[in-house]
């Protein structure tokens, strides 16, 4: 089969043939139809996620499941239509596992970065982490709905917030707009807080009920003037623009995060004394938790904005991801139903 590897910490994704692999004990194997491209696949190509090379990359999964493993007990059967995002596999034994937070296990097992992922036409997929996908749920779509949508909709419906309460969304991009629609979507007053008109339409239409211009306007003044916000959802990767949202907390108020912010964040504890308020980061969720967001994604429309590449274009579709360019999510379309 035809993938794409990077096979050297650095080096370029290449083009392989490898054989088709087959499914061991708990396992399925997947024949690939779309294939999302993320900022963490980036990670993998310098070894900075601390799996080894080479590695197949790609954690936005969507396809058919055509062969299944031995001892495979969750229900998954050939034919199935299914979906295989970040979370690949927990060990059931450590404190979080027993717990039942599996996303948080201490010996996790990541799709694209421990075990091969999606940027190729087969994949071998522990039944832990597989998700039957709603059928009529496009795989251009489901892709990108298993990450940056997976992400925004778990830290969303865990955030304390309820129907009626601020929530603003900081950032309108790859997880800000899938932000904006699901806070609408669950009922939050949903503020946009993002840089340029461009931005501010989109949020607006993404159905935004006020839409900000950090460049333009008093955006604390904004929101306090309402009540102060009771979850900010911040999505941008810079430590400043999360630290400058932190006074428009309301009473008992989230910044709630699910970006990677490379920077120290430098906070007052004032700032949140004043309002009981809290920072919080969440940790996208698993293949229970995907089962949740394509369901609601399904029955309320809400959608990804992406741009899709064939199959043989990968690494001109990992270079646009990389560049920031893209609107919002890029796809690789590997084969078709």
């Amino acid at each position: 089969m035809k993938a794409w590897r990077f096979n050297s910490v650095g080096g370029p994704l290449e083009s392989v043939n490898v054989p088709i692999p087959k499914p061991g004990p708990h396992q399925v194997r997947i024949k690939v139809l779309t294939c999302g491209i993320c900022h963490t696949d980036a990670g993998i190509k310098y070894g900075g996620m601390g799996q080894s090379l080479p590695r197949i990359p790609g954690h936005e999964v969507a396809g058919i499941i055509d062969e299944v493993g031995p001892e495979v007990g969750s229900g998954l059967t050939k034919g199935d239509y299914v979906g295989v995002g970040w979370f690949a596999e927990n060990c059931e034994r450590c404190f979080n596992c027993k717990k039942n937070v599996w996303v948080c296990c201490q010996n996790i097992k990541a799709t694209g970065d421990h075990v091969d992922g999606g940027y190729a036409e087969y994949m071998i997929a522990n039944e832990r982490g597989v998700a039957k996908v709603p059928q009529g749920l496009d795989p251009i779509e489901a892709g990108p709905l298993m990450c940056a949508g997976l992400t925004t909709f778990n830290a969303l419906r865990n955030s304390g917030a309820v129907a009626g309460d601020i929530v603003v969304i900081q950032g309108v991009g790859g997880l800000g707009h899938f932000g904006v629609q699901w806070a609408r979507k669950m009922g939050f007053y949903t503020i946009a807080v993002s840089r340029g008109a461009d931005k501010v339409k989109l949020a607006t239409d993404l159905g935004a009920h006020l839409s900000l211009d950090s460049t333009k306007q008093d955006i604390i003044k904004e929101i306090q003037a309402l009540g102060g916000a009771r979850v900010i959802l911040a999505t941008a990767p810079s430590g400043k623009a999360v630290e400058e949202l932190i006074p428009a907390l309301g009473l008992n108020g989230v910044l709630l995060i699910v970006s990677v912010i490379m920077e120290d964040l430098k906070v007052k504890s004032l700032q949140l004394l004043r309002v009981n308020g809290s920072i919080k980061v969440f940790s996208s969720g698993d293949s229970r938790d995907i089962v949740d967001t394509l369901k609601f994604a399904k029955d309320f429309g809400v959608k990804p904005m992406v741009e899709v590449f064939p199959f043989d274009k990968a690494p001109e579709a990992f270079e646009r991801m990389l560049s920031n360019q893209a609107k919002f999510r890029v796809v690789l379309e590997v084969s078709k139903l």
